[in-house]
């Protein structure tokens, strides 16, 4: 792995000092900590020390910093160290406040910043190379509801068996310090300080550190997009890291473009590197990008993606986006014009898969039928709307995909928003029948974009997943409101016996119901092996594995049934069937994408029925009646040579 990285800052009096971060609290190898941070519409700002290397209780201890150029304030304390705890004061007034680019914050976002020496961890992992796109098999992660302990050395424990599964890339939900006991982590506060009820900063090096020893990626979710409403005290040291200019569902934007929003740029530049550099994820899922608002000539979308290939000094990256009106601009090359993210999450993907396991289209899967050409569409082109009117949004959604690689495509039906969305927190294979779940599941692990399982998916986990936030009890009594209105656009969620049942965000109990019974790998062990042997072939079997662009083509069979044929090399083509419905006798046949290579006919690889499965077993389906394709299932076939037998007995007839 690289060493530290460094930067060079001058100061007042044309003194430099070498830094990882532009701002923050370091430990200087000649020793002592030299602090810096930006507040410039401060005249003064004082570091008090208020515990460890450097604090004496009987003595109040703080250093004026010294005034830069841009409104930056630094200043070196020799008696302080690793582990000192620390607070500014601005302008000779009370209330202190934590660091804004605090390393770690033991007693959460309203107490003192610790300082953190990032340079003794003990790493293992210089052989590791990183990750591409290609091959890989995404697994989102909340740390605090994997495990009943809802740590990262809990969590740690169970990656071998995620390796072993078939699991290449664990999406982290944001760790960024947030208030409270629990929560998703999308109201995060002090965004270089990992949260600190799930370890301490070593615990989450020494979980990468162990993810990469077996063979697994790690990428973490950041939100660039607004900070919580709790604990944000951004503001305190300069308003302008907002802006007004734009507006977010969720608080104030981000200022990227607006007064003064050099140096908030490079805040968030160096939060990108540093989860890179510091920690060595392996890349970053950007939230909400729809809501990063710029209008500068080098977008920050493009400028924070260059910024993680440039902190990985050579180490292979994956930059994810979600990105609800579905830009393809963030998935060119900066050659032409794009800002060079590797993939974006498939809304679309999720919302037909829904509609059709459930029948039911409200809400935002108003404009989705869930039908078999929606599903072939999506395998051969991603996004479904690439620049059509969406009538839910009233208005023209999507762009063109056309010559776009299929991984670039993150394929799911289910996520942390989607199952929580469901108001009970329910998962698919308890919103649909058993067979179209699996049959689901086959298209999703099999097809050519990337597949993302959400934690528990494996397995039908019986576990809800609710959306829930330990705030303080006016703002917990406002969230859980505004929680129960956005509901409300769904039809059904919308009437009010339903909304008298919807779970309490801060009740700890919601947060409880949400953990993982890791034991159902075994009590659920069928559907447990139906993932696992479904990874097995798309990691193992060269064409579900190539992910080639315009490497498969389909064809609608019925009102609920499609065939998606898969081509290989040589005629080692696959033919992947999916039928929704009831059975289906499929004759006359005349579509040639069911026609085996010739001299070779179609025999079973692979079905959701199989009995290890808890299914009735499959016969075959390319017979002397035609097609005959069960109802509710998935089939996987794959070519084979006649016999001399079946030789003869074609010519025979």
């Amino acid at each position: 792995m690289p060493g530290e990285e460094t930067k060079t800052v001058r100061l007042m009096g044309n003194r430099e000092r070498h830094r990882r971060l532009p701002i923050g609290a370091e430990v200087l190898s000649e020793g002592g900590v030299h602090f810096r941070v930006w507040a410039p519409r401060c005249r003064k700002v004082e570091v008090v020390l208020e515990g460890g290397p450097g604090y004496r209780p009987d003595r109040v201890f703080s250093l004026e910093l010294e005034p830069e150029a841009s409104g930056y304030f630094s200043g070196r304390i020799p008696e302080a160290g690793d582990g000192t705890l620390y607070r500014y004061r601005l302008d000779g007034r009370d209330p202190l406040y934590p660091d804004p680019a605090s390393r770690f914050q033991p007693e959460g976002p309203h107490g003192p910043s610790q300082v953190i020496n990032p340079g003794g961890f003990p790493w293992t992992d210089k052989e590791w190379q990183g990750i591409r796109l290609e091959g890989q098999v995404i697994y989102e992660m909340h740390i605090g509801t994997f495990t009943r302990e809802g740590t990262w050395e809990a969590a740690s424990r169970e990656l071998p068996e995620l390796a072993a599964f078939g699991i290449t890339v664990l999406e982290i939900m944001p760790i960024a310090e947030f208030p409270g006991r629990f929560g998703w982590g999308y109201d995060g506060v002090d965004l270089f300080a990992p949260f600190h009820l799930y370890g301490k900063p070593d615990d989450l090096r020494r979980f990468i550190d162990r993810a990469h020893a077996v063979g697994i990626g790690v990428i973490l979710d950041v939100v660039y997009n607004h900070l919580g409403p709790d604990g944000n005290y951004l503001g305190q040291f300069s308003k302008d890291y907002f802006t007004d200019r734009y507006k977010t569902e969720w608080g104030e934007a981000i200022n990227f473009d607006d007064e003064n929003s050099g140096p908030v740029r490079e805040f968030f530049l160096a939060n990108a590197a540093y989860w890179i550099d510091e920690f060595h994820f392996d890349g970053l899922r950007l939230d909400a990008t729809q809501n990063i608002y710029d209008t500068s000539p080098d977008h920050i979308l493009a400028a924070i993606t260059r910024r993680v290939r440039e902190a990985a000094r050579g180490r292979s990256t994956l930059v994810i986006g979600e990105n609800e009106p579905q830009q393809v601009k963030l998935l060119r090359p900066p050659e032409q014009g794009g800002y060079g993210i590797d993939a974006l999450w498939n809304d679309d993907f999720h919302h037909t898969a829904m509609v059709a396991m459930t029948g039911h289209n409200e809400a935002y899967y108003t404009d989705y039928l869930g039908t078999p050409q929606e599903f072939i569409s999506a395998v051969k082109w991603g996004f479904l709307y690439q620049g059509q009117l969406y009538s839910w949004h009233k208005k023209r959604r999507g762009t063109p995909t056309f010559g776009l690689k299929p991984a670039a495509f993150i394929t799911f039906i289910q996520n942390h928003d989607q199952i929580a969305s469901s108001g009970r927190g329910l998962r698919c294979h308890h919103l649909t029948s058993p067979g179209r779940y699996k049959a689901m599941t086959a298209l999703m692990l099999l097809g050519p974009g990337t597949p993302m399982l959400f934690q528990g998916q494996e397995f039908a986990a019986s576990s809800p997943f609710f959306y829930f936030a330990d705030h303080k009890e006016e703002l917990a009594r406002l969230v859980c409101k505004g929680r129960g209105e956005f509901l409300k656009q769904f039809r059904s969620l919308a009437l009010p016996e339903v909304q008298a049942c919807l779970p309490d965000p801060a009740s700890p109990e919601t947060f409880e119901r949400s953990k993982l019974n890791l034991s159902e790998r075994q009590s659920h062990a069928e559907m447990y092996a139906l993932h696992r042997d479904l990874l097995k072939l798309r990691h193992r079997d060269p064409v579900f594995k190539a992910q080639r662009k315009g490497g498969v083509d389909g064809a609608v069979l019925g009102a609920q049934t499609f065939v998606l044929r898969f081509f290989g090399d040589h005629g080692d083509d696959r033919l992947l069937l999916v039928n929704l419905g009831r059975d289906l006798h499929f004759d006359p046949a005349p579509e040639p994408l069911l026609a085996p290579p010739e001299g070779m006919l179609w025999e079973i690889l692979w079905s959701s029925e199989d009995l290890r499965y808890g299914g009735n077993g499959t016969a075959p389906l390319d017979t002397e009646e035609n097609w005959r394709i069960p109802g509710e299932a998935a089939v996987v076939l794959a070519p084979k040579a006649k016999t001399s037998s079946e030789n003869e007995e074609k010519s025979g007839s």
